[in-house]
Order: C-alpha cells, then sequence, then structure tokens
C-alpha cells in the first residue's frame, strides 16, 4: 500500500537529486551519489564534485542480500557522510545511515497523524519484535503484536518464522533524541478490521442472506463472522424449534447461511437468524397436514380451559377440555401432564391465525 511516509520520502530524495552536486559536503548530510564500483569489501560512490566516497559493507546492513548482490555501477544510490577525510583520505559513507535518516524524517511527518506505515519485522527479544521502517529501527511491545490478542503467545519457532514478514504499524511513540521509535501492530490490525467492519456494515440490507462462518458460541446465540463483521444469532433464532443449548444446533467453524435480521449503524450491532433462512413451519402446514388427520403431539402447556401440544417446530394446537374426554373432568390435569405424548386428531386449521384445534377423545374413538 502507498502511503504518505513514502511520498515523503521519495519527495525528500527528489530533493537531495536537485541540489547542486558542487556544494562541499559536511559530516551527517545525506547526499546521492552513482556507484562506481562495487566488490565484497563494499561499494565506491561518486558523489559530486569530483569527490568520491567508500561504503563499507558494514554500512550497508539494512539492505538484504539480494539488494546487495544487485547493486551495479551508474545505479544511483543515497549515503550519508560519516567522514569527509579518513586515515586513508577518503570519504566514508553509510547506506545505512541515510536510510534511518530518511525514515526519522518520515515518521516525524506522519507522527501527529493517525496513518499507519509498512514495517518489516528483523528479530525477537524478551521484550517484543524488532521492526525496520523505512530504514529506521523501531520496537513493537509484545502486548501490541497482532496475535496476541487471540489470547496466546506464540513459542520461538513461531516467532522466527514471523522474521523478514510485512506488517502494518501504527506510531505509538518516537523520540529522537533517545534514538527510540515505538510502534503497534495491534492498532493497526484492528483499524484495517473496523474499516473492514464499516464496510460490510454499509453493504448489508435487512432481509438479505448472507454466507458466514461460526466464530463464537455462547448460551444465549452463536457470533457468525460475514467476512470482517460479526453479527450475533440469538438462540430464539437458531432454529423454528426450541433449543436448549446453542451446542446442539451450531460449532465453531461450521459455514452457514443467515438471515439479517437488523443492522444497527450507530451501534455497530448486527441481527442474524438461521431459522428464518427457510419458511416458517406455520407457512406451509397446509401441505403437510389436514382435517381429521392423526398426528402425534407432545403436551407444553396446560391450562383451565385445556393443552397445548406441540406437533412440529412452531407449531402448536390447543386441545380444548372438552376434547380430552367423554367423560366430565374438572381440570385437564386429571388425565395429561407435561410432555406427555399423545395421539391426536385434528379438528380445524388456521394457518393466517395461527392456531390448530385437536382433540384427544376423538382419536381415542378412532
Amino acid at each position: 500500500m502507498y502511503t504518505n511516509a513514502d511520498s515523503t520520502i521519495e519527495s525528500m530524495e527528489s530533493l537531495l537529486k536537485q541540489a547542486e552536486q558542487t556544494k562541499a559536503v559536511r559530516p551527517g548530510d545525506i547526499v546521492r551519489g552513482v556507484i562506481m564500483r562495487v566488490d565484497h569489501e563494499g561499494i565506491l560512490v561518486s558523489i559530486g564534485n569530483k569527490s568520491e566516497g567508500v561504503v563499507s559493507i558494514r554500512d550497508m546492513r539494512s539492505m538484504s542480500e539480494e539488494e546487495v548482490s544487485s547493486l551495479k555501477t551508474g545505479e544511483e544510490i543515497l549515503t550519508r557522510i560519516l567522514e569527509t577525510e579518513s586515515a586513508d583520505g577518503s570519504t566514508l559513507l553509510s547506506v545505512d545511515m541515510a536510510k534511518e535518516e530518511m525514515g526519522w524524517l518520515a515518521i516525524e511527518q506522519i507522527s501527529s497523524s493517525s496513518e499507519s506505515v509498512n514495517g518489516t519485522i528483523t528479530g525477537f527479544n524478551r521484550g517484543g519484535a524488532l521492526v525496520d521502517v523505512n530504514g529506521l529501527k523501531g520496537f513493537v511491545p509484545i502486548s501490541h503484536l497482532a496475535w496476541t490478542q487471540h489470547g496466546y503467545l506464540e513459542n520461538q519457532e513461531s516467532m522466527d518464522h514471523r522474521i523478514g514478514e510485512n506488517v502494518r504499524l501504527k506510531i505509538l511513540e518516537i523520540d529522537r533524541l533517545k534514538k527510540r521509535a515505538v510502534f503497534s501492530e495491534k492498532a493497526a490490525v484492528q483499524e484495517e478490521k473496523d474499516s473492514l467492519k464499516e464496510q460490510i456494515l454499509q453493504g448489508l440490507q435487512e432481509g438479505d442472506i448472507r454466507r458466514g462462518r461460526v466464530s463464537g458460541i455462547r448460551d444465549f446465540g452463536a457470533f457468525v463472522d460475514l467476512g470482517g463483521a460479526d453479527g450475533l444469532i440469538h438462540i430464539s433464532e437458531l432454529s423454528w424449534e426450541p433449543v436448549q443449548s446453542t451446542e446442539l444446533v451450531l460449532n465453531i467453524g461450521d459455514e452457514v447461511d443467515v438471515y439479517i435480521l437488523k443492522v444497527d449503524q450507530n451501534s455497530k450491532r448486527i441481527s442474524l437468524s438461521l431459522k428464518r433462512t427457510g419458511p416458517e413451519p406455520w407457512d406451509t402446514v397446509l401441505d403437510r397436514y389436514q382435517v381429521n388427520q392423526l398426528i402425534s403431539g407432545t403436551i407444553t402447556n396446560i391450562t383451565d380451559f385445556g393443552a397445548f401440544a406441540r406437533i412440529e417446530g412452531s407449531v402448536e394446537g390447543l386441545i380444548h377440555i372438552s376434547e380430552l374426554s367423554y367423560n366430565v373432568i374438572s381440570h385437564p390435569k386429571e388425565l395429561i401432564k407435561e410432555g406427555d405424548v399423545l395421539t391426536l386428531k385434528i379438528l380445524k386449521i388456521e394457518p393466517e391465525r395461527k392456531r390448530l384445534a385437536l382433540s384427544l377423545k376423538q382419536a381415542d374413538e378412532i
């Protein structure tokens, strides 16, 4: 990703390139030169005004082996003046310090903004990760490494595996005098997640059906990742049938189609439904049942005037007290109790009112 930090460095390099080559150089100056010779000890660089300087291989450590091996005579390179007259009379230059200086200038320019920067992990110590940001040596505390947000610390092998990895970082602290630059990978990752979540929220419409992956299981329901934004399926929205436990319906990692119930842009909350991806049982009840049919039902509730029996899912019917027995009874509990599974006869079906009239006595008759 192209950032302001990259743009700042290019602008600085452009100014250096346009500067008069006849200007006398001093220790600390950043100069652009032309490579005159490359060997195993380093490179010889022409820095203008008929002057040449030497970059020792130990002052090119910020360059990878591939970058060093690809250096060719005639190419331009950015260096910093270390000494104008060394013991042998040559000018000593450093690629590493030039990169570091340019890195400091770039970081200082964007430190007041909320922008993130690109960096490369170069190593680890007990406190965290060492990073290179545009040639600037920085540090990421272990609590600010992105993988710590998953609740575990990686072992040494997995840490070493990250060396050389390119990462996005947020600036936490910079102090040039102390040569201290502290960054956060976790904050940059969270920022990207928040941005992605916002995009997903803007694209969701209530009534849509989306594919997602179950990312969390709770007593009250399940969280589903919709590709960067999590939504909640409340336990009451898992199935048309009563659900005693979320784990009986879903497992972490399951891929499921979910119905978008509600998108709250203010609270950034997404309410989902699993059961509404299919028709409600009452909508198709006439396809499965008819009047005078004998069916099996489970008693779910007993009242003074009768009892309710579940036929399937959310489809329940009423057995009026007068339809329990041909004998006179004062209360349904004299004959039945909750949980009883009975054979019942359908007397009436009213899907638009979600009503079902049932009879126990007439089923017994048959």
